[in-house]
């Protein structure tokens, strides 16, 4: 190749080169700007918050005056907002009874959403996408407005329920001190468990109908399928539904907050949330407030992880 050639063809091949920086940048940059909105959002409502109540946790707000007119300063607090939450004997006793909430009304609500989710991918399961559609419908109301149709059934006088047993000489309190919280323990259940069931419908259409035809091959029945097949295989979709159940069982807000107004058992720090609500607006101490809020979410990544880790022992 002559050099008049080579001098004719040396702009073109820079050229290119060049493009495919430019196309290596966009290529690169693409997903970032897709990403952009999403994670702004993101940072703003959820990172933010989480730093600020951490920050607020370790700090304390001072007001000078009766009605702090004098100024206001704020000094670092070390731990003592943790200190005086774990002092306060009604949060205490919020996060024990949640635990017995709990181990309770997860357990049940998951064992019920597995029986639905088994039933319903069976083959002589019929109108499953009608069931689906109703047993998931729960999950599509509010739990303000959940609360409000049970509490109808709840409370003496409104409640059919009460009024046909009361006939029959049987005296049911849905609202007493003993069973309240049983009562709020329906509710999620009846909520979550066509979510929950969804979960693990996705996770049985995942399994494969060779499968299921090896095993009718081997003779296998609906019950052998099911324990020996279905169950191990849907066991990521079990301990996700158990994990989001612990957290939401901590957070549990709207339902006792909705039915305290019917339910003199329940107070105003009855449940952990309902304590920290209670300690931030009625006490105006947002300091503590935000450290019982850590500590609601430390319990919560405890417990959490304690069941990851003894589902992953008993896998190995």
């Amino acid at each position: 190749m002559s050099a008049a050639t080579q001098r004719t063809a040396s702009p073109d091949a820079g050229l290119g080169s060049v493009d495919r920086k430019r196309s290596r940048r966009t290529s690169v940059a693409a997903p970032w700007v897709l990403l952009g909105p999403f994670l702004a959002l993101f940072i703003l409502t959820f990172i933010l918050p989480i730093v600020v109540a951490i920050g607020s946790s370790f700090t304390r707000v001072q007001r000078l005056g009766v009605f702090g007119e004098e100024g206001v300063t704020s000094e670092f607090a070390w731990f003592s907002n943790y200190a005086q939450a774990l002092e306060n004997g009604n949060f205490i006793a919020s996060i024990g009874r949640m635990l017995l909430f709990g181990v309770v009304q997860v357990t049940v609500m998951i064992a019920l959403c597995t029986v639905l989710a088994l039933l319903l991918e069976s083959a002589s399961a019929k109108w499953p996408g009608f069931f689906r559609a109703v047993y998931f419908l729960p999950y599509g109301i509010p739990g303000v407005i959940a609360t409000i149709l049970w509490s109808f059934l709840y409370v003496p006088g409104l409640s059919p329920i009460v009024d046909i047993a009361g006939a029959m000489g049987i005296e049911l309190d849905f609202l007493g001190a003993g069973t309240v919280l049983w009562s709020i323990a329906n509710i999620v259940t009846w909520t979550y468990t066509g979510y929950n069931m969804m979960i693990i419908v996705a996770q049985l259409k995942a399994i494969p109908n060779e499968v299921y035809e090896a095993a009718k091959v081997d003779g296998a029945g609906p019950f052998r399928v099911a324990f020996n097949i279905q169950l191990p295989l849907i066991r990521p979709a079990l301990i996700l539904t158990t994990v989001f159940s612990i957290i939401g069982t901590l957070q549990l807000f709207a339902e006792p907050q909705v039915l305290q107004t019917v339910a003199p058992a329940i107070d105003n720090e009855y449940t952990p949330n309902l304590s920290a609500y209670t300690t931030a607006f009625a006490y105006n101490d947002y300091n503590v407030a935000a450290a019982q809020a850590v500590l609601i979410a430390l319990v919560a990544f405890a417990l959490s992880f304690i069941f990851l880790r003894l589902t992953s022992r008993r896998a190995s």
